[in-house]
């Protein structure tokens, strides 16, 4: 755990309200985004983050700094968002509306394109770009749970093997192994749009 790190800690455990709305800012928005890959409710995705955030409170004082305080708070998501998602699959009862998969928008799709040279994309090369993250978040929604959330927290959110390992409690292999098929299916889903967001930027 680093310094900074540390420092940060010892001010939730002091009960520091302005270190924790920090933490808020920085992880809220994320934590929805992996929530709703497990349930696709947004009331339902909010109950969870906030339940998340009560854990954090709650539990602070066991953080052991094995892992960064990040993917500390991200396995309780996950646990959390797991077991309401099994709850909810016994119960067809709607909450609320579904949420698409919400992709952040200075979202690059990560793996799936690759930066344009140009900063003023034609457009007819944004348009393909928007029909490209609305097709892969369809593609994501239809992955097996484990492959999905492998894929969207190393391609979509960005983060490390070792951070994804730490956060969903999985080893290295199967990390590595979840994230070739997910991403294999998910090329030969996007293919047709990858091609002609490629056509377009050579054209741009």
């Amino acid at each position: 755990m680093s310094l900074e790190e540390s420092a940060l800690v010892d001010a939730l455990r002091r009960g520091d309200e302005d270190a924790f709305a920090r933490l808020v800012e920085e992880h809220h928005p994320s934590l929805r985004r992996v929530a709703r890959l497990y349930v696709a409710n947004t009331a339902i995705v909010d109950e969870v983050v906030q339940d998340t955030w009560l854990g954090v409170i709650r539990g602070i004082w066991a953080f052991e700094g094995r892992s960064s305080l990040k993917t500390w708070i991200f396995r309780i998501l996950v646990n959390r968002a797991r077991t309401r998602a099994v709850r909810e699959s016994r119960d067809a009862r709607s909450l609320g509306p579904e949420e698409p998969l919400p992709f952040s928008d200075s979202s690059d799709l990560g793996h799936w394109v690759q930066p344009s040279p140009d900063p003023d994309p034609s457009p007819e090369q944004a348009l393909l770009t928007k029909e490209l993250r609305g097709r892969l978040a369809t593609v994501i929604d239809t992955l097996p749970p484990n492959m999905k959330i492998v894929l969207w927290l190393r391609d979509v959110e960005g983060w490390s093997s070792d951070d994804v390992c730490n956060a969903l409690a999985i080893q290295e292999t199967n990390q590595r192994v979840l994230l070739h098929r997910a991403r294999s299916r998910a090329q030969e889903a996007l293919e047709p749009y990858l091609e002609g967001a490629r056509g377009a930027a050579r054209r741009g």
